[in-house]
């Protein structure tokens, strides 16, 4: 690597982790660590399927495009997130940096990308385009996700930006298909 591309990105990986061990300070407080350990639970799938279930619920046969259409973006999102997984192979924040404490379950060894976010994104997306009326719901909810991440200490802020980016990518190209 040039010397000239080093340096920006040490300083990416310095404000990284810098940025990470900010918001796990946070996981500190008993009431934050306990909310957002909920959330990422939720995130872990539950909520993904309530809403779906949900759906199919209030909508009944309406909402059956809707429902398939979130479950094949889940499945894209599950086979892109295990195969960049697989060979970025990131250790989690908590495995390198002392400093930061794990103050969640990770669902597999590796940090890169976020999977709860690219889901969350993924799946938010594409019901959003379906019910922008849930948009008061999701959107926080998404939020609240993704931030789960590094105050929990599972991730880094970069590991959050390309699981929302790709989660965003796979939904929207998902309806140009």
């Amino acid at each position: 690597m040039s010397s000239r591309l080093a340096y920006p990105l040490d300083r990416v990986a310095h404000w990284d982790v810098a940025l990470c061990a900010r918001c796990n300070r946070m996981s500190r407080r008993a009431a934050v660590r306990t909310l957002f350990r909920v959330v990422s639970h939720l995130g872990d799938g539950v909520f993904w399927y309530a809403l779906m279930l949900a759906l199919l619920v209030r909508f009944r046969a309406e909402a059956t495009v809707a429902v398939l259409h979130m479950l094949v973006v889940g499945v894209c999102c599950t086979a892109v997130y295990k195969w960049i997984k697989k060979r970025t192979l990131r250790p989690r924040p908590y495995q390198v940096h002392p400093h930061i404490v794990a103050s969640g379950k990770a669902l597999d060894q590796f940090s890169f990308p976020s999977g709860h976010t690219l889901h969350a994104v993924g799946f938010s997306g594409t019901a959003l385009a379906y019910y922008p009326e849930l948009a008061s719901l999701l959107l926080p909810f998404t939020v609240l996700v993704a931030l789960s991440r590094p105050i929990l200490g599972l991730h880094y802020p970069s590991d959050v930006v390309a699981g929302a980016v790709l989660g965003g990518l796979i939904a929207g190209l998902s309806f140009c298909l």
